[in-house]
């Protein structure tokens, strides 16, 4: 059974970067509850997770054939109700390869505080003369239209332009399929203590020369997924299950941690108890019960 694909057997509800619902089924494809014992947890009904199958349709069968767009923003701050964005890159990749490289600079019409210039190197003159992000709205929009949408840490990247969309009338694709590299990097470097990108970049011996600069890092990022490649499933569709359920498995423990043992993430040792499915069937453990347990996922992954 653990060799099984995923796509042939599954009755849950998988939450995704898709919007519709089907029901499939697979005896793995769940999340147990942090609080039960391994064995408890090996037996644990299935819980429900969600994919939308008519959207799913939409798209290639195999999700390398499918054209993405990898997406990084730099920002004035972490909120982005308040905060605003500053550059954006958007790299268009067909089959592994880049075919097309977007950037722009934005004014933010506000102040840009000096840690962000220290980190990005972007400085207030350097913005000077550059659109808003209302003036190029029209135009990043549409470049994330028909495509599958990538960023390392998505939530981020995400939220800040759905944000920046919406001041603007416009909506992030939400139908589109979404792929966060972080969410594979987890699971596949468990040991490692950081996983940044120029951390797994370096790992994989993907060259990283301009860090916290938009255009590039959403390059390497997209780098960076092709990379895991052969460890991941090719069924679009199987992709996006597994990416929900270890992107569930990893909010959860982090929510255990943060909330029963009172220490930080970023100071947690340890291990993780899991299911085992899709994440033992496709991940780089050998031994099935040795899969109930993987690194705990640090709380800063992003620099």
């Amino acid at each position: 059974m653990w060799g099984c694909r995923v796509s042939s057997m599954v009755e849950s509800y998988v939450r995704c970067g898709c919007g519709a619902t089907v029901l499939r089924t697979h005896p793995c494809a769940y999340s147990p509850l942090m609080a039960q014992s391994a064995p408890e947890r090996l037996f644990q009904p299935k819980t429900a997770v969600k994919i939308e199958a008519e959207s799913v349709s939409q798209w290639p069968q195999k999700w390398k054939d499918l054209p993405l767009a990898v997406i990084d923003v730099e920002t004035t701050g972490l909120d982005s109700e308040n905060d605003r964005v500053i550059e954006v890159g958007i790299i268009r990749f067909e089959q592994g390869e880049v075919v097309e490289s977007y950037g722009q600079l934005i004014d933010p019409e506000c102040e840009v505080p000096e840690e962000v210039v220290e980190l990005t190197g972007i400085k207030p003159e350097d913005l000077e003369g550059k659109p808003t992000f209302a003036e190029v709205a029209d135009e990043i929009h549409q470049r994330l239209q028909g495509v599958g949408i990538v960023a390392y840490n998505l939530s981020f990247d995400k939220g800040f332009v759905a944000a920046e969309l919406e001041r603007c009338g416009l909506a992030w694709p939400d139908e589109a399929p979404s792929f966060d590299p972080l969410i594979f990097a987890r699971q596949f470097y468990k040991n490692l203590r950081r996983k940044n990108l120029g951390t797994i970049a370096d790992k994989l011996g993907i060259p990283l020369e301009e860090a916290h600069r938009a255009t590039h890092d959403a390059e390497v990022a997209g780098h960076v997924l092709y990379a895991f490649a052969d460890r991941l499933p090719e069924n679009l569709q199987d992709l996006l299950v597994l990416q929900a359920q270890w992107e569930n498995a990893q909010a959860q423990e982090m929510s255990w941690r943060k909330n029963d043992s009172g220490e930080s993430l970023a100071d947690a040792l340890g291990e993780q108890p899991i299911g085992l499915g899709p994440g033992y069937i496709y991940g780089d453990e050998a031994d099935p019960l040795r899969a109930l347990y993987t690194s705990v996922p640090e709380a800063r992954d992003r620099d």
